[in-house]
C-alpha cells in the first residue's frame, strides 16, 4: 500500500477518534441530537417494512398468487359498491349465481383443473356441552377446496364427495375453534352442535393466522355445501355463492379465465355487444385495486415521517454551530500547530456524519424490534437489506447535509482571533 494511502486511512482513523470522544464528551446533548434522527429513521423504516409485509401478504394470502386461481362472483367489490345508486344498478343487472351455473362450468371447463363453489357465511352459535361460541362464521363449500386453497390439515381430513353428495353432517374446523371446544383432546371425531343441529368434526386446519379482509380462518367453520343448503337455505342474498377455479398451469391462466367467462356468458345468452353480469376476480385485478387504492397513502406514509429525518438534519446543524463557537479557541490551536482548513472541515463534517449515523443505527434497530411486534401479533414484515442500507445512507447523507456550514465556517476561523477566544 502507497504511504500516501496508508497516511489517509490513519488521519481518517484519527479524526474519527476524535469526532467519537466529541459526541461522547456531551453525552446528554447528543442523545436529545440524535432524537430526531432516531424517530425518523425508526418510522421510515417500519413503514417500508410495513408495506413490503402488507403486499407480500395480499400476494400470498388475498390474492392467492401461488395457486394461480381466479373467482366468480356476482358483484364487482372494487366497482359495484361505490354508492347506493351503482350498487342497485348493479343488482338488477346481475343475477345470483347457481349451482346449476356451477354444475355447467365444471362440465365444460377444459383449462381448469379444479372449479369449486363457496357459499358466504353464515354468523350461529356453536356448543359442545356446557362451551358455547357466538357468531361463529360457518361457510358452505365443495370438498375440492381443499385442493383449490391448498389447505393445511393439522388433524383428520377434509370432508369427502361422497358426504357433499349425501349431505352429510360433517364440519372442518379452524384452530382457534377446536383448542376453545376441545382443549384437551383431540377434535376429530367428536360432535358439535351448530344452530342446535349435531355435527361430527372430520378434520383441524392447521393455524393460518391472522387475515385481512376476510373472517379469521381459525376461527370459522366449513361443512359441505350441499348440508349448508339444507340447513341455513338456498344462496341468495347474503347468502351468496362464488365459484373459485384453479388453471391447470400458469402459463394457461388467462386463457382458462377466458374459457370461464365465455363460456358463463354463454350459459346466460349474453350478445356479444352487453358486458358480463358477473364479475371474475383474478391475482393481477386484486394487485392492481391495491395499488391504485393504497399507493398514494404509502406515499404519504413515508413522506411525513420523512420530515423527522429534515428536523433532525437542523437540530444537528445546529449543535454543531455551537460546537464550533464552544471549540473556537481548540480550532485556533489546531491551526497554530499546523492543521490546514481542510483538516479542520474534515473533522467537523466527520463528527456530523459519525453523529447522524448512530442516530440511524440506532433507529434501525428500534425498527426490528417494532417490526418484529408486527409480525407476532398482526402479519409478516419485510425488513429488507434495501431499507436498511437505504436508512444508513439518508441518515448519512443528512449529516454531511447538516455539517457542511457549520465545518465551512470552522475551516474559515481566523487562527490569530481563535487565539484569543475564552
Amino acid at each position: 500500500m502507497p504511504d500516501e494511502e496508508l497516511q489517509g486511512i490513519v488521519n481518517l482513523y484519527e479524526t474519527l477518534k476524535v469526532a467519537l470522544r466529541a459526541v461522547w464528551a456531551h453525552k446528554l446533548r447528543s442523545f436529545l441530537t440524535l432524537l430526531g434522527m432516531i424517530i425518523g429513521v425508526t418510522a421510515v423504516v417500519v413503514i417500508v417494512a410495513l408495506i413490503q409485509g402488507f403486499n407480500a401478504y395480499v400476494d400470498e394470502k388475498i390474492a392467492n398468487i401461488g395457486s394461480k386461481s381466479y373467482s366468480i362472483f356476482r358483484f364487482d367489490f372494487f366497482n359495484d359498491f361505490k354508492d347506493t345508486d351503482t350498487l342497485a344498478a348493479a343488482q338488477r343487472r346481475k343475477p345470483e349465481l347457481t349451482l346449476e351455473e356451477y354444475e355447467y362450468l365444471r362440465a365444460r371447463l377444459q383449462l381448469t383443473e379444479h372449479l369449486g363453489a363457496r357459499v358466504a357465511p353464515t354468523s350461529v352459535q356453536v356448543k359442545r356441552g356446557g362451551e358455547a361460541l357466538e357468531a361463529i362464521p360457518v361457510w358452505g363449500a365443495t370438498p375440492n377446496f381443499v385442493e383449490i386453497e391448498q389447505t393445511d390439515i393439522a388433524e383428520g381430513r377434509y370432508f369427502s364427495e361422497m358426504e357433499n353428495e349425501v349431505g352429510a353432517r360433517v364440519a372442518f374446523i379452524g384452530a382457534d375453534i377446536a383448542a376453545k371446544l376441545f382443549p384437551y383432546e383431540s377434535a376429530v371425531g367428536k360432535e358439535i352442535y351448530i344452530r342446535g343441529v349435531p355435527f361430527r368434526v372430520v378434520g383441524v386446519q392447521a393455524r393460518f393466522g391472522f387475515t385481512f379482509g376476510r373472517p379469521p380462518v381459525d376461527t370459522s367453520i366449513t361443512i359441505p355445501i350441499r348440508t349448508y343448503i339444507r340447513t341455513f337455505g338456498p344462496p341468495v342474498r347474503n347468502r351468496w355463492l362464488s365459484f373459485t377455479g384453479k388453471a391447470v398451469s400458469d402459463e394457461l391462466f388467462n386463457d382458462a379465465v377466458e374459457e370461464a367467462r365465455a363460456a358463463l356468458r354463454l350459459r346466460r345468452g349474453l350478445r356479444a355487444d352487453e358486458e358480463d353480469n358477473f364479475s371474475i376476480i383474478t391475482p393481477e385485478i386484486i394487485i392492481s385495486a391495491r395499488d391504485r387504492i393504497f399507493g398514494p397513502i404509502f406515499i404519504v406514509a413515508i413522506a411525513v415521517p420523512s420530515i423527522a429525518l429534515v428536523v433532525g438534519g437542523i437540530v444537528i446543524m445546529n449543535i454543531m454551530l455551537v460546537s464550533v463557537t464552544e471549540r473556537t479557541r481548540e480550532i485556533g490551536i489546531r491551526k497554530a500547530v499546523g492543521a490546514r482548513r481542510s483538516d479542520i472541515l474534515k473533522q467537523f463534517l466527520v463528527e456530523a456524519v459519525t453523529l447522524s449515523a448512530i442516530g440511524g443505527i440506532i433507529g434501525i434497530g428500534l425498527a426490528w424490534l417494532l417490526s418484529q411486534a408486527v409480525s407476532i401479533y398482526f402479519f409478516q414484515t419485510r425488513l429488507s437489506l434495501l431499507a436498511v442500507s437505504v436508512a444508513i445512507l439518508v441518515s448519512g447523507g443528512v449529516g454531511i447535509a447538516a455539517g457542511i456550514f457549520p465545518a465551512w465556517r470552522a475551516a474559515r476561523l481566523d487562527p490569530i482571533e481563535s487565539l484569543r477566544a475564552d
